[in-house]
């Protein structure tokens, strides 16, 4: 059975927003892995602000894809480190 695109677009911009909200930088923020994780954060924020305008635009399918980019970059900075997140979320690939 096929995906409802407008439900799983929903909940991609529910999870990216989410995700950003739990994940908190674990570098200090004056050295070059705090530098990283706020550039990582910045993408994954500006891609959410993307998907959001491509909602209000009525352009679901892009308004997804950025979502899921968006999402990609920040379990990736989680994977490497650069996030602490909740021990019980399923949110990310940890």
């Amino acid at each position: 059975m096929p995906a409802d695109l407008a439900e799983k677009t929903d909940r991609y911009e529910r999870m990216l927003a989410d995700a950003l909200d739990a994940a908190e930088p674990r570098p200090p923020a004056d050295t070059p892995l705090g530098d990283a994780a706020d550039d990582v954060a910045e993408m994954a924020e500006s891609y959410l602000e993307d998907g959001r305008h491509f909602r209000a635009d009525d352009d679901p399918v892009n308004a997804l894809a950025s979502y899921s980019y968006g999402y990609g970059w920040l379990d990736a900075g989680v994977r490497l480190g650069l996030f602490a997140v909740p021990d019980d979320t399923e949110l990310f690939t940890t």
